[in-house]
């Protein structure tokens, strides 16, 4: 057997997977830009179903593991604990992502840039999230502020930050990030907070709105606003 042969295929397939996932996401972005976000969801969903059937179908076979319930067994089968750091690895993963996005923009074009790129892609990112939320969750066309407040235990930053809800009403509730993973790095080196109230004044209303478009939001604090030590942002989500 020759290892280097095996180690050019296995880095091959790999880079596969990495093409799959931005065929998929190219296919998308033309939908919506042809055929509008809505129609683009829609198809979306259809396309996740089948896809994903297909796939884990063939990876199965050939790779000889067992399916429980549309899933690989051996990752429903992990011990909870395992579990759960293996959810919080992938949301870990995911941020680390973002940042290193967002530093190869600021290294080659300047901070503005890469703020301008970093907004515009929560503006896409936060309604897509939604969407895979609400999918997940089976929650209804207009699941009001309890959808929303559901939707958000199962954010991707949920499992990494800390949040609460500080404060609530008949109509409205008010969220709070109470500790950032990227603002408490910088915090501990001393480093002023980053201004991210550019990218949430796009993020959080994006977010709601794909949620219940009713649900309307306002900005209480987010860096860089002053706030208190108990969180570095809040948001107020209400239906009018």
């Amino acid at each position: 057997m020759n290892n280097n042969s095996n180690i050019e295929t296995a880095r091959l397939i790999i880079d596969f997977f990495h093409r799959i996932s931005m065929h998929h996401a190219i296919w998308f972005a033309e939908v919506s830009a042809k055929l509008g976000k809505i129609k683009a969801y829609e198809i979306l969903d259809t396309v996740y179903k089948q896809s994903y059937e297909l796939q884990m179908k063939r990876l199965s076979k050939i790779m000889g593991f067992e399916m429980t319930d549309s899933l690989p067994s051996g990752l429903v089968d992990l011990p909870n604990e395992k579990l759960n750091e293996l959810r919080e690895g992938v949301a870990i993963n995911w941020l680390a992502n973002d940042g290193i996005w967002f530093q190869a923009i600021e290294f080659t074009s300047g901070m503005a840039e890469a703020k301008h790129c970093n907004d515009a892609s929560w503006a896409q990112f936060a309604p897509f999230e939604a969407w895979s939320i609400k999918r997940l969750l089976g929650l209804s066309e207009f699941p009001g502020l309890d959808g929303l407040k559901q939707a958000f235990k199962y954010r991707l930053y949920s499992f990494i930050n800390k949040q609460s809800i500080i404060e609530e009403t008949a109509n409205s509730f008010v969220f709070s990030m109470d500790d950032c993973r990227v603002q408490s790095a910088r915090k501990r080196k001393g480093l002023a907070d980053y201004p991210c109230k550019s990218a949430g004044i796009i993020e959080f209303p994006e977010f709601a709105k794909a949620i219940d478009s009713r649900i309307k939001t306002s900005c209480i604090c987010c860096p860089p606003d002053e706030h208190p030590d108990s969180h570095f942002c809040a948001w107020r989500f209400y239906i009018e």
